[in-house]
């Protein structure tokens, strides 16, 4: 299902929902029945051929009882697929004795809500709260019900604000008004996690019902949305049911408002300071929250806040926008960050100090390696930097990779946007036709809102087709910052089709199957004569194939296959031999273009003897 057919198919749903809400529901849960009746009914069916068989043994003999050998391993490869280990969700648990507090709003809220009690409570390092059911049968359910709580969400905002965001939450599971709505928004989650675990095992079992889910889901993901776009404004109410209108407007603004000052103030400014420390020597979540009111400026505040309101209600999100959930109940931005002891971590109680402390060290422990690579590549690209000022002061024009990398060191490590800028335009007039200084320049004009980068990025897109998968990303995301839909929608479907493309590439280009078509290789002579030198080189290789392997997508793009022998006759292959000689072959021999390189013994023998009746494929 394309974008423009799912965003078409919820509209046309959503006027159902509101104009025949109840046949609209019934048509929601019918599709809901369909996809488990089709799980169960290919493992009734499954049974049903089993126990036939078993009930023939006395006609069929020998013939049913290899037969059934041979249903019961699929019936067992099936329960396997569907018995997915979905991996519940990771956090620190809190208990009552930790957080007394805590356990008892939550307590609070489930008894007046009548939802089921939380098997785990978890905290994680998240900005961001939420209800999370772990089947322990995989598809067949009995489901772990987890509460995660992410500790930044806990600073950024007051008990009572706090509160209203867990009383959304667990409207989602409320067994009252909206259970149905509760349990579609339920199913969509399970299906869609399904999908992603059998895609991950690549299980032969689950091969059976991947067909069917790869068009069922996103079809059931489309008729339910309105549903769950609805629930979530049903969970909204829940909110401000139990706690006020005025808490509910401050959570959801207070929610935007953080999460724009973290991801553009707070992480960033931390990050930089790897710059000049050799060693992190900060604690992030100890300051996380009480540091807002002091760095945060008025205009600062109302720029997130605009931006915030100003985003439209869309389909690539259940959730409605922030003015369209205001609204909902007939309210006004309120922000009203929480002063210094006022904020929500506080529910934590004696378990807050020990989860602070840890995720600090988590932190700095996980951020180390990345800190030192930055600080080194930092005083690097100084000392770089300068070398390349200097020549640029007293030679000629730089050559081109060069003056490529001066530009963006006097950004990144100068933190001279508009010089770079300067440095590029200046080397695009030398090299009008490079795609990566066409691009370059081009992300760097739409950055600064300047038309002028779209023609050089199609520019970039039409002289090297890797161009265009990043170019029509950049774009799209141009185009939609200036509410330009139709063309935001039209780079977006580009970048789909190529992303999709250079998908299926990738993978027939990273594997070599019996079934593929190999043609030869017509390498010149002088490329194969220094070819047949390298190889000659790497003791232990006996014999060398050197094929062309005949590909669907992006048969311009030629990929070799190297099969190479070690064994002799009368001697046993052995695998960590031919390993070794695998890695020296790619470590040290100039393969021509893109090449994947396997040994033609033992379990690849067959490879051998097709290659040996490749006319012209023999190197060595």
């Amino acid at each position: 299902m394309t974008r423009d057919e799912f965003d078409a198919l919820v509209a046309r749903l959503e006027n159902d929902a509101h104009t025949r809400p109840g046949a609209y529901t019934a048509r929601v849960l019918g599709l809901a029945a369909l996809g488990n009746a089709y799980v169960m009914g290919i493992m009734l069916l499954i049974v049903a051929l089993l126990v036939g068989l078993v009930a023939s043994v006395a006609v069929l003999k020998a013939l049913a009882i290899k037969l059934i050998f041979i249903v019961g391993i699929f019936l067992w490869m099936v329960i396997k697929a569907l018995w997915v280990k979905i991996p519940p969700p990771t956090g620190t648990e809190v208990t009552a004795q930790d957080s007394p507090e805590l356990f008892a709003m939550i307590e609070a809220l489930r008894r007046d809500l009548n939802a089921p009690r939380f098997h785990h409570v978890l905290v994680t390092d998240d900005f961001n709260a939420g209800v999370v059911q772990s089947p322990r049968l995989g598809v067949f359910g009995w489901p772990r019900n987890y509460l995660l709580i992410g500790l930044p969400l806990m600073k950024s905002l007051s008990v009572e604000q706090f509160k209203a965001v867990l009383a959304h939450e667990f409207g989602h599971l409320a067994r009252g008004h909206g259970r149905v709505s509760n349990w579609i928004y339920r199913q969509r989650l399970r299906w869609a996690r399904l999908v992603d675990v059998l895609e991950a095992t690549e299980s032969r079992g689950g091969s059976l019902f991947k067909p069917f889910l790869n068009r069922f889901v996103p079809y059931f993901t489309a008729y339910s949305f309105p549903m769950a776009r609805a629930n979530e404004y049903q969970a909204d109410a829940t909110a401000v049911r139990l706690t006020s209108p005025e808490a509910a407007a401050e959570a959801l603004t207070g929610v935007e408002v953080m999460s724009s000052y973290l991801s553009e103030r707070f992480w960033p400014q931390l990050h930089r300071q790897a710059d000049d420390q050799a060693q992190p020597n900060v604690l992030p979540y100890t300051g996380m929250g009480r540091h807002f009111v002091d760095d945060v400026d008025a205009d600062s505040t109302r720029s997130w806040l605009e931006q915030a309101m100003a985003r439209q209600t869309g389909s690539g999100d259940t959730h409605p926008a922030l003015k369209d959930r205001l609204a909902a109940f007939d309210a006004q931005p309120r922000l009203a960050p929480p002063t210094d002891g006022t904020s929500a971590d506080r529910l934590l109680g004696d378990a807050l100090e020990t989860i602070t402390e840890a995720f600090d060290h988590q932190w700095r422990e996980a951020i180390a390696p990345s800190w030192d690579e930055r600080y080194r590549e930092v005083q690097e690209g100084r000392a770089r930097l300068a070398a390349l000022d200097e020549r640029a002061q007293t030679e000629a024009p730089l050559p081109r990779d060069e003056a490529l990398e001066r530009a963006r060191l006097t950004e990144s490590i100068g933190d001279d946007a508009d010089g770079a800028l300067a440095q590029l335009r200046a080397l695009l007039e030398r090299v009008p036709d490079d795609p990566v200084v066409l691009y370059s320049v081009g992300t760097r004009l739409l950055d600064r809102d300047d038309d002028g980068g779209q023609p050089l990025i199609e520019r970039a897109m039409t002289v090297d087709e890797a161009a265009i998968a990043p170019g029509s990303e950049a774009l799209r995301d141009y185009h939609w910052r200036h509410g330009r839909k139709e063309e935001a929608d039209a780079w977006h479907e580009r970048l789909v089709e190529r992303s999709e493309l250079e998908y299926l590439a990738n993978k027939e280009r990273n594997e070599v199957r019996l079934d593929d078509t190999f043609e030869r290789h017509a390498l010149p002579n002088t490329q194969l004569a220094r070819l047949r030198e390298q190889l000659s080189g790497i003791g232990g290789v006996r014999k060398a194939y050197l094929l062309r392997k005949r590909v669907r997508h992006q048969p311009d793009r030629p990929l070799y296959v190297l099969g190479f022998s070690i064994t002799g006759a009368l001697r046993r292959h052995n695998r960590d031999r031919a390993e070794d000689i695998q890695r020296r072959i790619l470590e040290t021999v100039e393969l021509p273009d893109e090449t994947i390189v396997i040994c033609v013994d033992g379990d690849n023998k067959q490879f051998g003897s097709k290659f040996f009746w490749k006319r012209g494929a023999r190197v060595m």
